[in-house]
């Protein structure tokens, strides 16, 4: 049974944004937020907005894209709005705030999308301002079209992963990453499962080791097992909504096919004795990131690598 934990960290440390992506990443938030402050204050005369990292960039699981170009969501929260929410402007005014404020901050006009403003920078990554009002103490989306305002807590659901990181270890968050790394690698003009999908069923059916190849494959077991029994999965923080509708007929099936396809390379890769051979076999499922183990030279003993902290976004390990 070949040991792959090694080769397993080193694509952790080829798929995660590099200390200078994150800094610029930081810049560019802090930069937008100053934009957005100084437009209230100064244009609106409106109490000017707090703001809350979210999303894999706040949970510290951040996949650098093939295609280069990534990305981070920060809530814009809003602190203008009437008490009652019967008198709350239109998600689409609000949109227009925002969109004003940051208006020609990039060479790129921001996009108006149907949950978020989002801020290009073009070639590099972008910046998705979802905007929220807060009523009975909850935070409620601004969303285009027929959903409206509606209640959409997305700081919940990342301090409930970090809590199950703490709970289970940091190997759960290594897991989650060399998923997403996966589905990066997988995904066609068919998406696979969303990146929230996948850190939900990585979370519920994770399967804990000392070797994160063994755990990798333990867990994908536990999720395709999961999956293919049922299509509910339900919120963490909402036990009421089943994310699975959200999800095409067509995701399903394609999501399926590559996690039984995955499953079996893992067993593959578990079985053989050659590492050289399984590095082979794990490439196939995540692409050249992965590293290739080349048997050393007689004299000379490989090196080991021991897991790398993983710094939330305060700087301090997760």
């Amino acid at each position: 049974m070949s040991d792959c934990h090694d080769l397993f960290l080193k694509f952790l440390n080829n798929t995660r944004l590099a200390d200078s992506k994150k800094d610029d990443l930081r810049s560019a938030r802090d930069a937008i937020r100053e934009k957005i402050r100084t437009y209230f204050k100064d244009k609106l005369k409106k109490k000017v907005p707090e703001f809350q990292s979210q999303g894999s960039f706040a949970m510290s699981c951040v996949v650098n894209p093939l295609s280069g170009e990534f990305d981070i969501d920060d809530g814009v929260y809003l602190q203008n709005l009437d008490n009652d929410k019967s008198k709350w402007e239109s998600p689409n005014t609000v949109h227009s705030w925002i969109l004003e404020a940051i208006r020609g901050h990039t060479k790129e006009e921001p996009i108006d999308k149907r949950t978020c403003v989002r801020v290009v920078y073009s070639g590099k990554y972008h910046v998705d301002l979802p905007i929220y009002g807060t009523y009975n103490q909850k935070p409620h989306l601004a969303e285009k079209g027929d959903a409206g305002w509606h209640i959409s807590d997305p700081v919940e659901y990342t301090n409930w992963f970090i809590e199950k990181v703490k709970e289970k270890g940091e190997q759960l968050r290594r897991i989650l990453i060399y998923l997403k790394a996966w589905a990066d690698y997988k995904s066609t003009s068919t998406n696979i499962l969303s990146s929230f999908v996948l850190s939900i069923l990585a979370t519920n059916h994770y399967a804990s080791s000392d070797r994160d190849d063994v755990a990798f494959s333990g867990t994908v077991k536990n999720i395709y097992d999961s999956i293919n029994k049922s299509q509910a999965i339900i919120n963490p923080v909402d036990s009421e909504e089943n994310i699975a509708e959200r999800i095409t007929d067509s995701q399903w099936k394609f999501s399926k096919d590559r996690f039984h396809t995955l499953l079996q390379s893992a067993g593959e890769a578990l079985k053989t004795e050659n590492k050289e051979e399984a590095s082979k076999i794990w490439r196939k499922e995540f692409g050249e990131r992965f590293p290739e183990f080349k048997e050393p030279k007689e004299g000379i003993k490989p090196i080991k690598t021991s897991a790398p902290a993983i710094l939330g976004d305060d700087g301090r390990s997760a």
